[in-house]
């Protein structure tokens, strides 16, 4: 199975001195999801931030063959969909439907071309008719489903969701991982909410002061470190019961 991510030796210190990655290497696969696990402050959401060159420090990252530089960022962009962890972020045009073709817009495309893939991505995301509506009266979990569909009308390679779950109730929550498991796109999903991550994804990854101390299957990921959150054991039991 092809790379679509490798990482080698990354390293990047943000200019107050604090080292956020310390030799980090990484391999993600088409197809496959993986969770990105770890405590506030331990490199995740800085890790991520590297693959579509929003931060760029010392070592290698190589995006579906291409080594994010400025003259691949435009590539690279269109190959890794962002979906940030508070959706506001993410919505500023006046509808939904504009804020969807804002992306395939910038990718060259013309109004219509963009107007059908943006229609496209809703639909795929189960929000179509809410096309005309301004982003800032939907809900939380319209509001992901929007910046999802935003991300998606690119046609990205890789999905990145930095903490997808924030805000949502739980029929928001199961509706996301719903979608999420019949997208093709390789994911990395950054997340504090375990029972979700195990139920999304095989592989898992954490971090710990800058550092990746563990790779591995999630369930064993899960069982190795001392969390402060969802326990393990419940983590383990939902992993088990989520193709159910």
């Amino acid at each position: 199975m092809a790379a679509v991510i490798e990482v080698k030796d990354l390293h990047f210190q943000y200019e107050d001195g604090t080292k956020a990655l310390d030799g980090i290497n990484f391999t993600l696969h088409a197809g496959e999801t993986v969770a990105v696990l770890g405590p506030n402050g331990s490199g995740k959401t800085t890790f991520v931030l590297h693959l579509n060159g929003i931060l760029q420090g010392k070592g290698t990252v190589v995006i579906c063959g291409m080594p994010v530089a400025k003259e691949t960022l435009p590539a690279i962009r269109s190959k890794v969909g962002l979906v940030f962890q508070d959706a506001d972020e993410q919505l500023f045009m006046p509808t939904v439907l504009d804020d969807a073709a804002f992306g395939p817009l910038n990718q060259g495309l013309t109004r219509q071309e963009a107007i059908c893939k943006a229609t496209d991505s809703l639909e795929l995301v189960g929000i179509a008719q809410l096309a005309g509506k301004a982003p800032y009266h939907l809900s939380a979990g319209e509001k992901r489903r929007a910046a999802l569909a935003g991300v998606l009308a690119m046609e990205p390679e890789i999905l990145v969701l930095d903490e997808p779950t924030t805000f949502l109730d739980p029929v928001a929550q199961r509706n996301l991982l719903r979608l999420l498991r019949e997208l093709p796109q390789a994911k990395l999903i950054v997340t504090h909410d375990v029972n979700f991550a195990s139920a999304l994804a095989d592989r898992a990854i954490f971090f710990e002061r800058g550092l990746l101390v563990a790779d591995g299957p999630i369930n064993e990921v899960v069982a190795k470190f001392d969390w402060g959150y969802p326990p393990p054991a419940d983590a383990l039991r939902y992993s088990a019961q989520r193709r159910f």
